[in-house]
């Protein structure tokens, strides 16, 4: 995570996650200046992750008195062009531990790429220095996205296609894992409360779902419940994972 944003202009992608909210404190605490927020529609399954983001930025707002814009691109006519998988496509959630093969259903092709274009070139437009996501190294083993070498490569390739106007990429969380931004979140005291990580998208998070598993194991690991979960939901939620990690291990045997 060493490195110097501070001063920089940076446009982060704001998912209405756990990784990009604690990204978005942890940016400001390195004295980076937050421009414009940027949330894709790229045509999910559900819009529960966009309305918490439009939240998150708000929360953002008033705890540090900013007045970053908050722009929600609608690219939802991606669904007609990569509709596959479980999260623009027709095919179910998997129910399984987040690192497991089964997960790689949820790859929505080419999604950060795409979403990194558009954000470079807004950025380019706004005179910003930096384009921010939070890539983290619990997703290395389903999202090839998300590993420091296309982040890397990302960089490079947006440098040459704007070399009169330059912009790079930051993803400051790519070399830690889940747990540990949520630790840094605790630290930072982001609103985890306002984030949504449930694939399904329903009233209230399904608690299952791959991305619900890891949330769970991520605010365990630091000894803490997740705020988002009434009381009652982070006692199932605990029990969700106990289940499925020993459904792991005796498929591992």
């Amino acid at each position: 995570m060493s490195i110097d944003v501070s001063g920089k202009k940076i446009i982060p992608i704001v998912s209405g996650g756990i990784d990009s909210t604690a990204m978005l404190w942890y940016l400001k605490s390195k004295g980076a200046q937050i421009i414009e927020a940027l949330t894709f529609n790229y045509g999910q399954r559900h819009r529960r992750e966009i309305d918490q983001a439009q939240a998150i930025v708000q929360r953002f707002n008033v705890a540090f008195s900013e007045e970053v814009r908050h722009k929600i691109i609608d690219m939802s006519f991606l669904k007609e062009l990569i509709a596959t998988g479980a999260l623009v496509g027709e095919e179910d959630v998997p129910h399984e531990m987040y690192d497991s093969e089964t997960q790689r259903v949820t790859i929505v092709p080419n999604r950060n790429m795409i979403m990194l274009s558009v954000a470079a070139g807004r950025a380019v437009t706004l005179k910003a220095d930096l384009v921010a996501y939070a890539a983290h190294a619990s997703d290395y083993e389903v999202y090839p996205d998300c590993r420091p070498e296309f982040v890397e490569a990302m960089d490079e390739a947006l440098r040459l296609g704007n070399l009169w106007t330059p912009v790079g990429i930051v993803a400051p969380f790519v070399r830690i894992t889940k747990a540990e931004i949520v630790k840094l979140g605790i630290e930072l005291n982001v609103p985890f409360e306002e984030t949504w990580s449930c694939y399904e998208g329903g009233e209230r998070p399904c608690l299952e779902c791959g991305t619900c598993l890891e949330r769970t194991e991520a605010f365990l690991l630091n000894n803490a419940r997740d705020p988002a979960l009434r009381e009652e939901e982070w006692g199932i939620a605990v029990k969700m994972l106990e289940k499925h990690k020993k459904r792991e291990e005796k498929n591992n045997e």
